[in-house]
């Protein structure tokens, strides 16, 4: 795997501006900011999607994010909060280097998240859960 952007990041190779770091993590803001106070949290380990990473790690990641997002809120007071974890281009992710958005949002800012709306109805409902049951 080549080095992300984010890895680049991380190891100072390309600038930014950071808001926390500790073994694990690192946050810092997105230099396409939707709305102020828009911050990317990332695993330093560099690893595309949420599947490779271990409970530990994931758990630590959302941690982080969600402790980013309080400081967001309290810092911008935005009117909601929105905090995006995708996987793979299919799934919207750009980077391929597992992170979190923090975005803080307003009602008319412009940033959309649609998809269509299908109901399968019980059965069908019973049958996706029955082949993904933990």
């Amino acid at each position: 795997m080549t080095d992300s952007v984010f890895t680049r990041i991380i190891r100072r190779e390309i600038p930014a501006v950071f808001v926390y770091e500790d073994t694990q993590v690192i946050a810092f803001m997105d230099a396409g900011q939707v709305n102020p106070g828009h911050v990317l949290v990332a695993t330093k380990r560099q690893v595309e999607t949420v599947m490779e990473l271990e409970e530990a790690e994931a758990a630590h990641l959302f941690a982080i994010a969600t402790r980013v997002a309080k400081a967001v809120q309290a810092a911008f007071e935005p009117e909601g909060m929105t905090l995006l974890q995708t996987n793979k281009p299919a799934g919207w992710q750009t980077v391929p280097h597992v992170h979190i958005h923090v975005l803080p949002r307003y009602a008319g800012d412009g940033a959309d998240l649609v998809w269509p709306r299908k109901e399968p109805g019980l059965e069908k409902l019973r049958e996706y859960a029955a082949r993904i049951r933990l």
